[in-house]
């Protein structure tokens, strides 16, 4: 089981690119650490207030894949300096 989601997030801290790139360095090295899931930044590149970001996690269990998705998202909800906004999970 596959299971994919985009995320879009606020990021209220800072006001560079420079900031961004350094929270968002922080947030998917201990997703990616913690979790064993692929994340990457799709979009909002040059915005420094806002961005989006694809997250996988594969499985041989639905289940199993569906609790570390809920799991990792749940993680980013507790970073103060984003707040994640939209939200698009799929399961391939």
């Amino acid at each position: 089981m596959i299971i994919y989601a985009e995320v879009e997030c606020l990021l209220y801290e800072g006001n560079s690119l420079k900031h961004k790139r350094s929270l968002l360095k922080k947030v998917m090295t201990k997703l990616k650490n913690e979790f064993n899931v692929a994340i990457a930044e799709l979009d909002f590149h040059d915005l420094w207030q806002r961005t989006k970001l694809g997250i996988v996690t594969i499985s041989n269990e639905k289940a199993h894949a569906e609790k570390v998705m809920q799991t990792v998202l749940q993680m980013i909800d507790t970073f103060p300096e984003l707040e994640r906004t939209l939200t698009e999970i799929e399961h391939v």
